[in-house]
């Protein structure tokens, strides 16, 4: 009887345990950050102007960095304090999805597509920017929609939905491409220039920012037609409602004060850090349409 006590007794441990553990991994943001924890941050390191890496200072900056930090303080707000301590993890097209799902990071600021399939993983806060993907090539080429690559080689970067397009279209139209799967966004870049691709396809807004950083920017050139839409927006992990309610409504105060659009002028209208160049890209339509009654909620 005194062994069977016993093993009940460790029994009863383990189960308490466990039982600590999965309330630890369910505690919300919230909860943590107000428990003394710190707010984490995921960057990217060349999404500009959204997300990237200061080559100076090594800092990440950009304009969906901008908007987390808002988002920190209207977490601040909520728990009573000034600032809240906010840690920053850089991660790729490739593992960026992943590191939301797993709770390895709070927020991820850069260029995310909001779709359905990645829906299925995480969550997705109001779009702070609408775009559509079209393709770099050299000033040179006479590249001008997908068709003109039909026998040549199209770069696209990694886990992007971009790249997802590409192979459906080359799939359906039979345009016997060559899709080269680029680790980032700069390499993809990289790849055009060194005439190892044709072509890099990519959302425009990305493309004009990677060409407006480098010393050769009259080199390329930005060319034809959407071929997706695509409503960017921070992910969030889908577990954490209350977290999601908080940055839901944070988004929504930003854009419906307008508070937002500084920022937008910011990174799209002003010379930017690194160049100090202005990418001019004024507001879209789609943008100021979807912005008249912001929502979580795309149709993609």
């Amino acid at each position: 009887m005194k062994h069977r006590a016993m093993l009940w007794d460790k029994a009863f441990v383990i189960i308490a345990l466990l039982a600590a553990g999965v309330v630890h991994a369910q505690q919300s943001v919230i909860e943590r950050v107000k428990a003394g924890g710190k707010l984490v941050i995921a960057h990217r390191e060349s999404s500009v102007p959204f997300s990237y890496i200061d080559p100076d200072t090594k800092r990440p900056m950009g304009y969906a960095v901008d908007i987390c930090l808002k988002l920190a303080d209207a977490l601040g707000r909520k728990i009573g304090v000034k600032a809240v301590p906010v840690e920053f993890l850089m991660v790729t097209p490739a593992n960026r999805i992943n590191m939301i799902a797993q709770g390895k990071a709070d927020l991820e600021c850069g260029s995310t597509t909001n779709n359905a399939e990645r829906r299925e993983k995480v969550a997705f806060t109001v779009p702070h920017f609408i775009t559509g993907a079209r393709m770099a090539v050299k000033a040179d080429s006479t590249i001008e929609r997908l068709e003109d690559l039909r026998g040549k080689k199209l770069a696209s970067t990694k886990a992007t939905t971009p790249l997802k397009a590409a192979q459906q279209v080359n799939t359906d139209r039979l345009l016997g491409i060559s899709i080269i799967e680029a680790p980032d966004h700069a390499k993809a870049l990289d790849m055009v220039d060194k005439g190892e691709a044709q072509a890099f396809l990519m959302d425009d807004v990305l493309l004009f920012g990677l060409i407006a950083i480098r010393p050769d920017s009259a080199s390329f050139k930005v060319v034809g037609k959407f071929v997706t839409t695509e409503p960017l927006a921070i992910m969030l992990n889908k577990r954490d409602l209350d977290f999601k309610v908080l940055v839901d409504d944070e988004m929504r105060r930003l854009i419906l004060s307008r508070e937002i659009y500084p920022i937008y002028d910011k990174w799209f209208m002003r010379p930017i850090p690194l160049k100090n160049t202005a990418l001019k890209m004024p507001m879209s339509y789609l943008l100021k349409e979807f912005w008249k009654y912001p929502s979580d909620r795309v149709p993609f």
